[in-house]
């Protein structure tokens, strides 16, 4: 996992511990229960199921052999992960021709689905500076196809609200209760004001389908038609600068602006040609700062309310994103100091 910068403290980023085992527990109901389940389809399905790092949700994920091939086994316990999203968007994405996971079954009640086998090729394995642009090359094309062909009707609305509300995360539980700062009135006035701003850039920006969580853990190289798109859930319909955002200001690279700028402008020939480069830069700018702010706040959100440390360590990379993008902006310099100030930056 290699930063832009050779030898800098942007490069190598330790690997993130969730705090969850990565194996089942020797007594493990759900895991019976999906073999009972599985058996139950499949002639011949394989004893040895190899447990795969799953993310920050209750689901869990076993590669498996069903009538020798290799599948991917989720487990998704109905009363605190709800699967059907997850066939939906799966749905929506596969129309379009992206590559997101076939579903071979799935019985949503019990929580199980049975998936194509994408592969262990993590962008965050292949990318570096000599690959990135070929990669990023595949997803824009495959971004630009989600904005363009994939159906966003019924999807939640990520609307000022959604927007709004996920800044609170930073102030609550990052500000209060990572840093143990207080802020003045002074301050939240400057804040609320600054939070203002952003949530119009991206309330004024058309509203496409969102992947939501596009990073370089959620792409996989894979032999035909990649990327493989995974952890798509939680898709919704945003603003169409989100994914892209997402995508290059990731938690375990940093690029120098040069680079970010020249990706912004790729992606907007494909996404959104009748956006003024300079109009489009801020909104990618201003989506970046939500995206983050929510991001820092999210992983405080992760220790204080779960218990799950692992991701603030995560952090000062996500801060440093915010201050180098408010920087370029003299409307923010207040904004700048408040957060730059050491008693709240990491």
């Amino acid at each position: 996992m290699v930063g832009f910068h050779p030898g800098s403290d942007w490069g190598r980023m330790p690997a993130m511990n969730t705090d969850r085992p990565n194996t089942p527990a020797p007594e493990d109901p759900r895991r019976e229960l999906a073999h009972r389940w599985l058996t139950a389809q499949a002639e011949d399905v394989c004893d040895d199921w190899s447990p795969i790092q799953g993310d920050a949700s209750y689901r869990r994920y076993f590669r498996v052999r069903v009538n020798g091939e290799s599948r991917i086994l989720m487990d998704s316990p109905p009363n605190l992960e709800n699967a059907s999203p997850f066939v939906d968007i799966a749905g929506r994405l596969r129309a379009a021709g992206l590559h997101a996971p076939e579903i071979f079954l799935a019985d949503l009640e019990a929580g199980f689905l049975l998936l194509e086998d994408l592969g262990d090729a993590l962008f965050r394995d292949l990318i570096d500076d000599h690959s990135v642009d070929a990669l990023f090359a595949e997803t824009f094309s495959a971004m630009a196809q989600m904005v363009r062909e994939v159906s966003h009707e019924g999807l939640p609305a990520f609307d000022r609200d959604t927007l709004r509300g996920e800044l609170i995360w930073f102030t609550r539980y990052y500000l209060d209760r990572e840093r143990g700062q207080i802020w003045s009135s002074r301050q939240h006035d400057r804040w609320d004001a600054f939070c203002a701003v952003i949530v119009e850039s991206a309330t004024a920006q058309p509203q496409r389908f969102v992947h939501r969580d596009i990073h370089s853990c959620n792409l996989i190289k894979t032999g035909s038609n990649s990327p493989g798109i995974i952890d798509f859930q939680d898709a919704v319909r945003g603003p169409v600068s989100y994914d892209f955002v997402s995508l290059v200001w990731d938690r375990y690279f940093s690029w120098p602006r040069e680079r970010l700028e020249q990706w912004m402008e790729e992606f907007r020939r494909l996404a959104a040609p009748d956006v003024d480069p300079e109009t489009w830069r801020r909104w990618c700018d201003l989506m970046g700062l939500q995206r983050n702010l929510k991001i820092v706040g999210r992983f405080a959100l992760l220790k204080h309310e779960q218990g799950k440390s692992g991701y603030v360590e995560m952090i000062p990379r996500f801060y440093r994103h915010v201050l180098e993008v408010l920087a370029l902006y003299p409307e923010f310099e207040a904004m700048t100091d408040q957060l730059g100030d050491p008693a709240c930056a990491p």
